[in-house]
């Protein structure tokens, strides 16, 4: 069983919490430290972001700090060298979310064999439909790393269903349908309830992760009532954008990733 399966596993009743950090921002130093300092308060998945010049699902947020971090310097080796850092340290599940394109220019098998060499253990790529997945599924199944899709409201029956066979570990629930973003989490929580009844009914082989709009432990309550758990991105990048690199701007984005899990 892979560590994204155990988590899942292990949870009981809790809701897990998934948080998205683009490898390289703030800068190249920190995404190691940040990760650690996640998980002590009370992170239970990371989504460690590729970053890509055309990150076409992505809002404002998340493409800021993409072009922070590729002005930084950051390479696809530089993000296996993050992990390996990492592994050092943590056994926290790590999935790499990015796109295709980087992915196609490494060479998708040593991609794959490097991911999974340096402890990696998943891959999101939003923009590799499922009904394509065979290019990816037959190097990332020889180097047994898990693929993870996306369903959002616009998403039909049948494909759900698609997607939950492809899947392995959850299925990530985008609540509504647009790019990344911080939103109104009364509005989302409106919206999402006949969503995920739907995909409740066709998502049956895996857990399934909810995101897109949550920047508070009240949304996350909210928008994940009735999903094994919740993802938080352009809030976080937010955070670490208004704070850094202030004095003590970890110890401020630490408390804001306590404040997501606990409510305090």
């Amino acid at each position: 069983m892979n560590r994204i399966s155990q988590k899942f596993k292990d949870k009981g009743s809790e809701k897990l919490m998934s948080l998205f950090i683009t490898a390289g921002f703030p800068d190249l130093e920190s995404t190691v430290e940040l990760i650690l300092g996640f998980e002590e308060q009370g992170a239970d998945l990371i989504e460690l972001g590729m970053p890509f010049s055309d990150p076409l699902a992505d809002g404002p947020t998340i493409q800021y700090s993409s072009d922070v971090a590729i002005a930084n310097g950051i390479t696809i080796d530089r993000i296996f060298e993050m992990v390996t850092q990492l592994r050092e340290r943590s056994n926290i599940p790590v999935i790499l979310m990015g796109y295709m394109n980087p992915v196609l220019k490494y060479g998708i098998n040593s991609f794959c064999s490097k991911a999974k060499e340096a402890g990696v253990d998943g891959l999101i790529l939003p923009d590799l439909p499922v009904e394509e997945s065979e290019l990816v599924e037959k190097y990332s199944s020889k180097h047994d790393l898990p693929l993870i899709y996306l369903v959002a409201p616009n998403t039909s029956d049948e494909r759900m269903k698609m997607a939950d066979e492809k899947s392995d570990g959850f299925v990530y629930c985008v609540s509504v349908t647009g790019v990344t973003g911080a939103r109104d989490g009364g509005e989302v929580s409106r919206s999402v309830s006949t969503f995920i009844e739907r995909v409740r009914t066709n998502v049956t082989k895996n857990p399934v992760l909810i995101g897109f709009g949550i920047k508070t432990h009240e949304d996350a309550k909210r928008i994940a009532s009735n999903a094994d758990g919740f993802i938080v991105g352009s809030a976080l990048i937010d955070t670490i954008r208004k704070t850094y690199p202030d004095e003590n701007w970890k110890q401020d984005v630490y408390s804001f990733v306590h404040s997501l899990k606990t409510g305090n």
